[in-house]
């Protein structure tokens, strides 16, 4: 095979030809071994219908690289080429990891903070509809997209998808030994396009809302397709893992450890290691995220306030997917108000996690964003874009929590720091003076009051600060030392938040 030249965190494919009777998914191993000096990676091929046999792989260096593939079957054993790797190019930061132990980062090492949506089904749509939700998406500050490989069968979700995922069989029902290479083409091409425009992709695996009977393949099928999974889109550097939506409503066909395999599968499978998640149903089902393979957390739960017990318990980053849905639909985990999402949105993002975004709003041909993408209609988004335009202004490190939730005031307010900036955020609380978390040097700090909802920056009055401290019942009292060597002065309104950094010179 020729030279050809690729940039860093890019894709190279090879294509070569195969055997076609039978059944290749099933019947023919297929890998290749990349080289570079002493380095070597083994990037898993896979069968792509008539005849063809694929090999994708994202290198990570600048430089040569030469590969040799390897088989059984001799046609498709032996099989060299060689690429030339270049510079990524402006917009290429490479795939996401995790970063500082709580918080994430590109692999150029620019900042990654999570802002993501939902749309299950999207890619099963018409294709005239697909193309809407990438145009909206365009016109958001979302970054990340939860999405399903299979189609969903749920109220306001139950139109037949574009593709079976499998092909059929003597039968004529889907045959769960072999993948539709057209339903995963795809799906990949949709993979691509959100890449193409910044948004990286967390692929649902399993989800338990099904009426084709992918929930109930046998475990050698699921673990077949998983290995075809990462065989195909491992090497697309904007890919996220998650094994469920909603795990354990699965657990009676699909028991725990049977979870842990699949995670170990895409160990085995996926080069470049891409993140690594699950997601529960039950607020108490919890899936333990302290194993070494789960990269991160993934949780929902509306109780916000509990992410630094997350971070506790687990010890890794924290993404809660799903703190409830804005929308009006009558299950209760999809009618909350705009208001409210954007406030759980500022609760989780300054107790050091993550939030994510969902739409439910009714509608007469039931095109519900979490569904089906198309249309955004509710409020929430524009805020939350607001809020990482906020943050990527001064993102760094991370933002970690200004204290413990077992201490006054963070049990009731909240507050994060990254480097010498603060954010302080009083949701339902409306004081009229500030000045908790506050630095003791304010002389050398800029302070703004944030108004999270009108999305509105406004420099803040300072004033002499309050003598207080809590006495052990929680009440405020005078007396002691100043929280801080001023305060500020507030409009005594819910929802503002404050910022903090250093003047610049």
């Amino acid at each position: 095979m020729s030279d050809v030249t690729v940039e860093k965190w890019g894709m190279f494919e090879a294509s070569f030809q195969g055997p076609s009777t039978g059944n290749p998914f099933l019947e023919i191993a297929f890998d290749a071994i990349f080289k570079q000096k002493s380095r070597e990676v083994r990037v898993p091929g896979f069968y792509d219908g008539d005849g063809i046999y694929k090999i994708r792989f994202m290198p990570d260096e600048e430089g040569e690289w030469r590969f040799i593939t390897r088989s059984e079957q001799a046609e498709l054993d032996g099989q060299t080429g060689q690429l030339t790797v270049g510079p990524a190019t402006k917009n290429n930061h490479g795939p996401v990891k995790v970063r500082n132990q709580f918080h994430f980062g590109y692999a150029d090492g620019s900042p990654y903070l999570p802002f993501g949506t939902t749309c299950y089904a999207w890619t099963h749509q018409p294709l005239a509809m697909q193309a809407q939700t990438l145009e909206t998406l365009k016109q958001t500050r979302f970054n990340k997209i939860r999405m399903g490989v299979f189609p969903k069968d749920y109220p306001y979700n139950t139109n037949e998808p574009l593709y079976a995922c499998f092909l059929s069989g003597p039968d004529g029902k889907e045959d769960f030994d072999q993948p539709n290479p057209l339903a995963f083409r795809h799906f990949e091409t949709q993979v691509a396009a959100l890449c193409e425009i910044g948004i990286e992709a967390d692929i649902i695996i399993f989800h338990p809302y099904d009426r084709w009977g992918y929930a109930d393949m046998s475990a050698e099928q699921d673990y077949r397709y998983v290995a075809y999974l990462a065989a195909r889109l491992s090497a697309y550097r904007n890919v996220w893992w998650s094994l469920a939506n909603e795990y354990d409503f699965l657990l009676n066909t699909k028991p725990l450890a049977q979870w842990d395999r699949y995670f170990h599968i895409l160990e085995e499978n996926d080069p470049y290691q891409h993140l690594r998640s699950i997601h529960n149903g039950d607020v108490r089902m919890n899936f333990d995220h302290r194993k070494p393979w789960v990269t991160h957390t993934c949780i929902q739960n509306w109780d916000v306030k509990r992410t630094q017990e997350w971070r506790d318990d687990y010890g890794k980053p924290v993404i809660n997917d799903e703190p409830e849905y804005e929308g009006n639909i009558i299950q209760c985990w999809g009618n909350i108000t705009a208001q409210e999402l954007v406030h759980r949105y500022w609760i989780t993002l300054t107790r050091g996690g993550y939030a994510g975004h969902g739409e439910t709003y009714s509608h007469p041909e039931d095109l519900i964003w979490w569904a089906k993408g198309g249309k955004l209609r509710g409020e929430a988004w524009k805020r939350i874009g607001f809020l990482r335009d906020l943050l990527e202004e001064d993102a760094n490190s991370g933002f970690e929590p200004l204290g413990s939730v077992h201490d006054w005031p963070w049990s009731r307010v909240s507050g994060a720091r990254d480097g010498d900036v603060r954010l302080i955020y009083f949701g339902e609380h409306q004081p009229i003076v500030w000045s908790s978390g506050l630095p003791m040097d304010g002389d050398h700090y800029e302070v703004d009051i944030i108004d999270t909802w009108n999305m509105t920056v406004t420099p803040a009055k300072k004033v002499e600060a309050p003598v207080t401290h809590p006495t052990r019942h929680g009440d405020i009292v005078r007396g002691g030392k100043p929280d801080a060597a001023f305060g500020i002065e507030l409009p005594g309104k819910p929802y503002l938040a404050v910022r903090v950094r250093p003047m610049k010179r």
